[in-house]
Order: structure tokens, then sequence, then C-alpha cells
């Protein structure tokens, strides 16, 4: 179970992010509440997956593969640029990730 938190508060990390991009061009504070709705998620299910799953592994899949998602949704969604660099420091947590479950 605490694997599908974790999951859950990847997904509400990822979104509060891109409510943070959405900040500069919105005319409306709604992408603000979105921040704070996305990332009060986040905090809650990460917590919860402490419960079974050791903390160095929570942190480092909740902030490696956050990293990894918000970059493709910027990709996708916000037309940035996705260079050379940012995808072999994509693999690099993806293999860092793997590692820590070897």
């Amino acid at each position: 179970m605490g694997i599908i938190y974790l999951a859950g508060a990847i997904i509400s990390e990822v979104f509060g992010s891109s409510m943070m991009k959405l900040t500069a061009t919105a005319k409306s504070k709604l992408p603000v509440l979105g921040i704070i709705i996305g990332y009060a998620i986040a905090f809650y299910l990460l917590s919860l997956a402490l419960i079974t799953v050791p903390l160095s592994f929570a942190y480092a899949v909740w902030s490696g593969v956050g990293t990894a998602l918000t970059a493709i949704v910027g990709f996708l969604l916000f037309k940035e640029k996705i260079t050379i660099h940012t995808a072999i420091g994509i693999l690099l947590l993806i293999v860092g990730v793997v590692l820590m479950r070897l």
C-alpha cells in the first residue's frame, strides 16, 4: 500500500509543480490554490507511504520521479525543450533509484 501512497504523492507533487508554471501567465490566483492543494496532498500521502516504505528510498523516488515527470510535463504542456543533458539527467535519476532497490 505504501507504494500506492508514494505514487499518489508523486502525482500530486508534479501537479503542484506544474501549477507554479501557470502562476506566471494566469490572470487569476487559481494556480496558487493548485500549488497549495497539490503539495498538501503530496506531503500527506508521502507521510502515509513512510509507514511501510523506508525513508531513503521513498524520498529518492519521490524527488527523482517527480523531477523526471515534471520535466516531461514541461516538454509536453509548456513546450519546453529537453536537451541531451536533461535526458541524461533523467536517465541517471532512474538508474539511481533502481540501484537503491538492489
